[in-house]
């Protein structure tokens, strides 16, 4: 994310200086509530979001447009019924900022645009609950909404707004920061809670209240008895860097979570086109098994089956629903192979197995490890692939680049009833330079307490491509623990074009009663070309791989906003740079160097772009090394030399790391960047 709409004070503003700064802006300071004075106060007793909240909002897919109106609202509950996804869980059809007249009428009330909501929110509200749905809207805890048009906020009108809600039938509020006049986040927030449930007494209404201050204040410190969810990072963006920035910095928060009271990374990105099918799923899985309210965030009218397949996805769903309430906690995240459990209320542990990199990553763990007690054997069920399988207690898998694999594990006595678990594993030749024979080394390993019976594995690649085996493809039998290792010897014709192909390997076997069992494990090899010799730009050079907190990653230009194309020139404490790249953190960049090259050099700093704000540190790795790193830099500091060592690697990688302190105005630039080979 570039930047926070608006800067909020901290929760240290008094009382009185919070009323003083109403009165300058010609608010009413009585209509403020303070805050309850209990830092362990408990969760709000209403029975409102003892699950995580399901439903959809506007904003990632239509913004301001004009497509944002009646019509659309009115297809979007038509679809959660029509597809399925009412019955899975979805209940919330929400509008988002835009729905509002920019001025309120005579008597402070506010007004729905004419053009966008003829018949008014109530029908529409009216309609939405026809379906046996719930119906959600927003507004911002300040004088002004977060759109530059600026339509009302509530700062001062608190409770004429929540009774207004409660008398349209809303179930839902989204309770946004902007134009927050210095007040106290606590004191707003607190001030609608009181709003909303004096508006409920009188109505009957209960709300559902969503607190949406981008975790600026710490919210999961204070809200648990304010809110039923709070935001605790800025907006999310449809891009893998955006989203891995903003699920790294909600996994530690999960002490916070529970029943009616829930940590909210933003809403969901599957399906508005900026990621892979891979990454939605990754996407889904890690919202899901960190308890996240699941806000559908793409225009349903559109979307794709496989969209509605990850998000329909019932198994997945359960575990981000479980009653119990609890939000997964990682067990370990060495090199960017996460592992991350959740304890479910029948005693069963979900587990994600998260492969942050860009290449396939073995990733394994323990049934003890996850939490699960002492067993002869476990029952393991894959929720994407909706198989299960027993296991001697062994969780591991070959995960797909930005892949996950999300299973279920249970202490289960009917385990042997399940054909054993086998994991499928890749040993080199993920990087192929065409006409070039490349080597690799495939396995597959029993994880099971049965034995899998007649092994036999394949694998093949794209049209023309030659993949010859060089030791056996089969097995009479693998006992638990026991694995098939086969090599291979893979080709891609000389005029193949740098890209990704598609890889598939693939192995049958039988489970000790008979049952023929196939496991495939789909892979990406990348067709490579070794850089040139000598001193290359490396923003001339074309990358394996980019991720990027906010927008892309940029060639010769600043990191500028989300879209491509969009920087201003590379400067660095007034010095300008005519080539290199502009990023922002958490940010990678991957190269191959192909074993030939010597340095990477580089001036390094915070872009000017964002004024005084933004600090970052850079590494540049060398495979699995850390080759080179800077201390954190920030806006004041010129640009800084960095110099690495990069001999005998394969692939370099260079990273920017938000320098502690969440990546607001994190703008990075590696100026003059050079490679030496």
């Amino acid at each position: 994310m570039r930047h926070l709409p608006t800067r909020t004070t901290r929760r240290g503003v008094v009382g009185a200086l919070a009323a003083g700064l109403l009165a300058l802006s010609g608010l009413s300071a009585p209509a403020l509530a303070t805050p309850a004075a209990d830092p362990a106060a408990p969760a709000l007793d209403d029975g409102l979001a003892l699950t995580p909240p399901m439903g959809f909002n506007n904003w990632n897919s239509t913004h301001c447009r004009a497509e944002f109106n009646e019509a659309m609202v009115k297809g979007i509950a038509d679809i959660f019924v029509e597809k399925g996804l009412k019955d899975a869980g979805y209940e919330y059809v929400n509008l988002d900022d835009c729905w509002a007249l920019p001025q309120r009428d005579a008597n402070g009330k506010l007004v729905p645009d004419p053009v966008r909501f003829p018949n008014g929110i109530k029908s529409v509200a009216d309609y939405v609950h026809s379906k046996g749905l719930k119906f959600g809207i927003y507004t911002s805890a300040g004088t002004k909404t977060c759109n530059s048009a600026g339509f009302p906020g509530a700062l001062g009108h608190e409770y004429s707004d929540a009774r207004q809600f409660a008398d349209w039938g809303v179930d839902y509020l989204k309770y946004d920061n902007c134009n927050n006049q210095g007040v106290d986040a606590e004191l707003r927030y607190t001030t609608m809670r009181d709003a909303l449930k004096a508006a409920s007494q009188e109505t009957g209404r209960p709300i559902v209240y969503s607190i949406c201050e981008w975790g600026q204040n710490k919210p999961w410190e204070w809200a648990a008895d304010v809110g039923h969810l709070w935001r605790t990072t800025g907006d999310i963006s449809d891009d893998w860097g955006s989203m891995l920035s903003i699920l790294k910095k909600n996994l530690p928060l999960a002490p916070y979570a529970g029943p009616g009271h829930w940590n909210d990374p933003d809403m969901l990105e599957v399906g508005n086109g900026g990621m892979t099918d891979t990454e939605y799923r990754t996407h889904f899985s890690m919202w899901s098994i960190m308890a996240a309210p699941l806000l559908i965030g793409s225009d349903l009218r559109s979307a794709s089956d496989e969209t509605f397949d990850i998000l329909g996805n019932r198994e997945v769903i359960a575990v981000d629903q479980d009653p119990l309430g609890k939000q997964g906690t990682v067990v370990s995240s060495e090199r960017g192979r996460w592992v991350v459990a959740k304890e479910m209320k029948d005693g069963s542990r979900a587990v994600a197995l998260f492969n942050e990199t860009g290449s396939p990553q073995r990733i394994s763990t323990t049934a003890r490890a996850v939490g699960l007690p002492a067993a002869d054997a476990y029952t393991m069920r894959d929720l994407w692939q909706h198989k299960s399988y027993n296991t001697a207690g062994a969780i591991s898998a070959t995960v797909p680049a930005h892949g996950t694999v999300l299973v279920r594990v249970s202490a289960d006595t009917k385990w042997a009833k399940h054909p054993p678990a086998v994991e499928l594993g890749l040993d080199g030749g993920q990087l192929i330079e065409s006409g070039k024979p490349t080597a690799l080394t495939t396995s597959v390993t029993d994880l099971g307490r049965t034995p899998a019976k007649r092994v036999s594995v394949s694998l093949s690649g794209p049209a023309g491509w030659t993949v010859k085996a060089n030791s056996p493809t089969s097995a009479g039998a693998l006992p638990s623990g026991r694995s098939l290792r086969t090599k291979w010897t893979v080709t891609a014709p000389p005029d193949t074009e740098p890209g990704s192909y598609g890889v598939t390997l693939k192995a049958t076997y039988r489970s000790p009663t008979g049952a023929r069992v196939q496991s495939v494990l789909p892979l990406t090899a990348s067709v490579v070309t070794a850089p040139p010799a000598g001193m290359s730009q490396l923003g001339d050079l074309p990358w394996l791989g980019a991720a990027n907190g906010w927008g892309p990653v940029e060639r010769d230009t600043s990191n500028g906003e989300s879209a491509a194309g969009d920087g201003n020139p590379l400067t660095i404490n007034g010095v300008v740079y005519a080539k290199g790249l502009g990023v922002h953190a958490e940010s990678t960049v991957e190269y191959y160097t192909g074993k030939a090259c010597e340095t990477v050099t580089a001036q390094v700093g915070v872009d000017d772009e964002e004024g005084e704000e933004g600090s970052v540190a850079f590494e540049v790795w060398a495979d699995d090394t850390k080759a080179a790193s800077t201390g954190v830099l920030t806006n004041a500091q010129p640009a800084q030399a960095i110099s690495a060592d990069v001999r005998g690697a394969q692939v370099v990688r260079l990273v920017v790391t938000d320098g502690g302190d969440d990546i607001t105005s994190d703008h990075a630039d590696w100026a003059d960047a050079q490679l030496s080979c």
